[in-house]
């Protein structure tokens, strides 16, 4: 072991990252990050903290990003997925804005009986778009994980000037269902300072837009549709991309995020000209995670549940990634261990401690959630210890 690293074990002194997602129903990340450091403090009461709150481009982006930034918030006024007016919002970073479209068009925005992607539009998301273009903002980030439509960003065009025909010129009412009689689009009434913005996609999945990994069939359940309108809605976006892809001559359907957000993804770059990137890795970046590692000892991140999927995309393993680059070793605290979590340690987490300290249910899971992370942090810095004091010996 170097001198360096010598010195800071002797006096017991370190820098610790904490980066962690969200717990979706019980913290924000920030949240999160407050009760892990406590928990730590209890065995590390000398180390430095640093927290950064982490999103992959879902619920909570905005958030994380303004409150980690130094940035703010700007209220606006929207639809929801279906037509009704709601309060909504965007970040601002210095000379950039920030949106999440779960905060115009999201599937928590409804109630279950409400989910219906048929109909559900993301006519809001453009509202968004529209608002931040008109304030001025020219480089826009938009997260767009947490939908509830299936409709492939055509409600979210809509907002922007686009019209979208049937084959009698009249224009298609919103939803995922309508674009079954789609024969034209029309651009003549689109904003002219979309063609000045720069969008980037913050994207926290790799599906393409059709097929059995596409936007329908993986995402339309979720969303409130049975079996007959999954096809219904496969048929409808197949009619969408075909229309699109003549228009725009460049086939977009089978890029992978393409099929994100029922479609948004394939909606935004073939209409919006945006750039489809890894939610977690934009987020990373935006928040100069690289810098803020250096001289840290010890990286903790986090999320809800940890299970085999969380190596496409989610916060834990984007963070672990960048971490492991500097040879920092990295801790995952988690609500749930789901099936085929052993995954993640070939993608640079190499301990994962869960919240849980006894049988229990989910809500009281989540009502215990700030107790349960101080204690596990505790856990886990008291394992940590114990390899200190086996390295002095």
């Amino acid at each position: 072991m170097g001198k360096k690293n010598k010195t800071w074990i002797e006096l017991g002194m370190m820098k610790i990252i904490i980066a962690s997602d969200s717990y979706k129903g019980s913290n924000t990340s920030m949240r999160v990050a407050k009760f892990i450091e406590e928990g730590a403090r209890a065995v590390f009461p000398e180390a430095e903290y640093i927290k950064i709150p982490m999103a992959d481009g879902g619920e909570g982006t905005v958030e994380a990003l303004t409150s980690g930034l130094g940035g703010r918030i700007e209220k606006v006024k929207v639809k929801d997925a279906l037509g009704r007016p709601i309060d909504s919002f965007y970040g601002v970073l210095g000379d950039k804005a920030v949106l999440e479209m779960a905060a115009a068009s999201g599937l928590p925005l409804l109630a279950r009986h409400e989910r219906n992607p048929m109909r559900a539009s993301t006519f809001g998301t453009g509202q968004l778009l529209l608002a931040a273009l008109n304030a001025g903002y020219r480089d826009i980030t938009a997260g767009i994980g947490g939908s509830a439509t299936n409709d492939g960003g055509a409600g979210m065009a809509s907002a922007l000037g686009y019209r979208f025909l049937d084959a009698e010129g009249r224009e298609l009412p919103p939803g995922g269902a309508a674009l079954a009689r789609l024969a034209r689009l029309d651009d003549s009434k689109i904003n002219p300072l979309l063609r000045r913005a720069r969008i980037s996609v913050a994207c926290d999945v790799d599906n393409p837009l059709l097929g059995p990994n596409g936007a329908s069939v993986v995402y339309g359940p979720q969303k409130g549709a049975d079996e007959a309108a999954v096809e219904e809605l496969e048929a409808a976006l197949t009619n969408f991309a075909d229309v699109v892809e003549g228009w725009k001559s460049s086939e977009l359907r089978k890029i992978p995020g393409a099929g994100a957000a029922g479609g948004l993804g394939f909606g935004l770059m073939a209409l919006c000209d945006a750039h489809m990137e890894s939610g977690i890795n934009t987020i990373l970046n935006l928040v100069n995670f690289e810098d803020r590692l250096k001289g840290a000892q010890l990286v903790i991140t986090g999320e809800g549940r940890i299970d085999g999927q969380s190596i496409r995309g989610k916060v834990p393993v984007g963070v672990a990634m960048r971490a492991k680059k500097c040879g920092i070793p990295v801790l995952a605290i988690v609500g749930d261990i789901g099936a085929d979590a052993k995954r993640v340690y070939e993608y640079g987490i190499d301990s994962i401690m869960s919240t849980v300290d006894r049988a229990m249910g989910k809500d009281e899971a989540m009502a215990r959630s700030s107790q349960t992370l101080r204690d596990a942090a505790q856990r886990a810095c008291r394992m940590i210890s114990i390899g200190m004091k086996i390295a002095k010996s």
